[in-house]
C-alpha cells in the first residue's frame, strides 16, 4: 500500500492556507502599516528640526528666526512662498533651506547635517516651517497620512496647534 496525500487532501490544505493568508493581509493591512511607519518618520523629523532650532536660539547671543519658508512639493504650499522640495539646496541648514534659520551659527555648528525630507514628499505630504523673529518663536508642520495617527489618535488635531490638518510642533503653534 502506497503512503502519501491524495489530491483532494492537498487542495484542502492549500485552500486553508489561502484563507489564512487572506485573513492575515486583511487584519494587518500592510499599506496602513507603511503609512504608520512614514508618520513615525515625520514625528521624528519635525522633532529633530524643532530641537535644532531651540538649540540654535539657546546658544546664539542674537538669534535670527526666519519668517515664512517651508518645504513643498509640486506647487503645494504649507505656507505661502515656500520653495519646492526638489529644488537644489532646499535641505541646507545654513538658512537657505526650507527652514529659514542659519543652524550653522549655533555653538558647535548645526545639530543637523541636512534638513529632513518628508518620506513621501508629494503635493499632499510635505514639511513646512514658519517663524516670527520679534518674539523668536517658530512652528514646524507635517501632514500625516495613516488612519491611526490622523483619525484614530487624531495626533494632528490634538497637538495644541491652530490647524487640524497639520501635525504642528514648535514654540508657537499659532503662526
Amino acid at each position: 500500500m502506497k503512503k502519501g496525500f491524495t489530491l483532494i487532501e492537498l487542495l484542502i490544505v492549500i485552500a486553508i492556507l489561502a484563507i489564512l493568508a487572506t485573513v492575515v493581509v486583511l487584519v494587518l493591512n500592510p499599506a496602513q502599516l507603511l503609512a504608520e511607519a512614514r508618520d513615525g518618520q515625520r514625528f521624528s523629523d519635525v522633532a529633530a528640526v524643532r530641537d535644532a532650532v531651540v538649540f540654535y536660539t539657546g546658544t546664539v547671543s542674537s538669534p535670527t528666526i526666519g519668517t515664512t519658508v517651508g518645504c513643498t512639493a509640486g506647487g503645494a504650499t504649507g505656507f505661502s512662498g515656500a520653495p519646492v522640495c526638489g529644488t537644489t539646496g532646499v535641505y541646507k541648514v545654513d538658512g537657505t533651506g526650507w527652514v529659514d534659520v542659519d543652524l550653522t551659527a549655533a555653538t558647535g555648528g548645526s545639530p543637523l547635517a541636512t534638513l529632513p525630507r518628508d518620506p513621501t514628499n508629494s503635493t499632499t505630504y510635505f514639511y513646512s516651517y514658519r517663524g516670527e523673529n520679534t518674539n523668536k518663536t517658530f512652528e514646524v508642520d507635517a501632514v500625516l497620512e495613516s488612519t491611526r495617527y490622523k483619525i484614530t489618535e487624531d495626533k494632528d488635531g490634538k497637538d495644541g496647534g491652530d490647524n487640524s490638518s497639520f501635525y504642528e510642533v514648535g514654540t508657537n503653534l499659532y503662526l
